[in-house]
């Protein structure tokens, strides 16, 4: 454990680097208009020079080695809830960081409120007060989002005010964040693992701050009532746990593919909490439909998400790079994509009968956002509220991608990735590559271990043992 001075070291470092990152929202945060602030190539020729972009390097930097360097030196919970608070907090006032989604999400809030379905057109056909700042890939996308993320974003946009909307937005990501915040100690009780390092790995990651907090995504609600969920199922409370992860679904339909692990967690003693949990899913869907207004038109519209074509979904990367020699493959290998999820999720499930299924939840999370057509950054933090709690050891595979993730996007939403588009899907594809070879090669290396550890017994009971 790291001596009280490094230990402040660790915490302030990370609230520096958070108010150098509120500068940077400040300075070239998502704005109303949409207007890119700074990209590679002309990253220093702003009207700010080069303030915005080393307040945006050395911030990000600070969090990133601040929440690497305290990983394995949390000295008890509390301090790791203390630290996280304190690094979201300078990020509450200023303008999105990464993303211009909230914009979108103010949109459909007020398309909700005025009575108009956001799930029957984007802001071209609708209209929004506030329509310049939805990013343009976005402006003819209807939601994809679930009814009860737009009831919440509707009473957000009923202040009138795109700040008051945008406020409205964080106190519903706040509301997720404080309900993970609240769960987690179950499911690392149910983990074995120390829950210092949970809260920490979780809570402080620089996810929860740029993107969760000061991006404001649905998908901290989302999380924060899929492990609410988590942890009812593993207190084998039935109707809690199904009603909990029926909102989840309602927000982001993601949510959807921990059900199956929940039932397994009810089912530990009896079958009656797994009836009540698929009541509860189903009764919560369809209230919050019934409520909405508008039924389970989210369901169809959720095509929309794919219009993003980046190599930081695998699936993609592989049709990109196929399409630099061939025709376009990007439709075929989604597809693909999503039928090896569905295989990967089966196979997961049938394993944690018998094993971990809150450890298996993690992974079936973690294989969605490998496999899934479209990757941003904070979807990275779906598998790791649940795999911070139960894994014990290979914490890398946490930590490097969340840390890479956290420095995807300059301060005005646009994705590093697209600068390198042709060059990172190969090297995502050779990635893969390389990845499925190992995977193979270890397998035959183990299966060879076994056959020789059968034979030697057999050897020695011979009649010349």
């Amino acid at each position: 454990m790291l001596a009280m001075p490094r230990l402040a070291a660790v915490r302030y470092a990370g609230l520096g680097g958070s108010v150098l990152l509120a500068v940077a929202a400040w300075l070239g945060g998502a704005t109303n208009p949409w207007q890119p602030t700074i990209k590679p190539g002309t990253i220093f020729a702003g009207d700010d020079g080069v303030l915005l972009p080393v307040a945006w390097l050395l911030g990000t930097g600070l969090l990133i080695t601040a929440w690497v360097l305290g990983v394995r030196a949390v000295p008890s919970a509390r301090w790791a809830y203390v630290t996280a608070g304190l690094w979201m907090l300078p990020l509450l006032a200023f303008l999105p960081l990464g993303s211009y989604d909230a914009y979108s999400y103010a949109c459909q809030g007020w398309q909700q409120s005025a009575g108009l379905d956001p799930y029957a057109g984007g802001v071209d056909v609708l209209g929004c007060p506030w329509a310049d700042a939805v990013a343009p890939t976005w402006r003819d996308a209807p939601a994809p989002y679930g009814p009860l993320f737009l009831v919440l974003a509707g009473l957000a946009a009923k202040t009138g005010s795109l700040a008051g909307t945008l406020a409205g937005l964080r106190v519903i990501a706040l509301v997720g964040v404080a309900l993970i915040a609240v769960s987690l100690p179950v499911l690392a009780r149910r983990g074995g693992v120390p829950l210092g390092r949970a809260v920490w790995l979780v809570l402080a990651c620089p996810l929860v701050p740029i993107h969760l907090i000061s991006g404001a995504h649905n998908d901290a609600l989302m999380v924060g009532l899929m492990v609410a969920g988590l942890a009812f199922a593993i207190r084998r409370k039935g109707w809690a746990a199904g009603l909990l992860l029926g909102l989840a679904v309602a927000v982001k339909a993601t949510a959807v593919v921990v059900a199956p692990f929940a039932l397994l967690l009810v089912l530990d003693r009896q079958k009656r909490p797994a009836a009540t949990l698929a009541g509860g899913l189903l009764l919560a869907l369809a209230g919050v439909s019934l409520v909405s207004g508008r039924g389970f038109g989210w369901v169809t519209a959720l095509s929309g998400s794919g219009v993003s074509v980046q190599w930081t979904s695998l699936p993609t990367a592989i049709g990109m790079t196929i399409d630099l020699v061939g025709p376009d493959a990007v439709p075929v290998t989604r597809v693909l994509g999503i039928a090896a999820l569905a295989v990967v999720l089966a196979c997961l499930w049938w394993k944690a009968r018998h094993r971990d299924a809150l450890l298996y939840s993690g992974y079936a999370l973690a294989a969605t956002v490998l496999l899934a057509p479209v990757f941003h950054p904070w979807y990275a933090f779906w598998p790791l509220a649940v795999l911070a709690a139960t894994l014990h050891t290979h914490l890398k595979w946490l930590v490097v991608p969340c840390a890479a993730a956290s420095a995807l996007c300059l301060p005005d939403g646009y994705n590093l990735a697209l600068a390198v588009k042709a060059q990172g899907a190969v090297a995502m594809t050779a990635f893969i590559i390389y990845l499925a070879w190992k995977s193979v090669h270890e397998a035959k290396n183990r299966a060879a271990e076994r056959r020789r550890a059968d034979h030697v017994p057999g050897r020695l009971s011979g009649p010349d043992a």
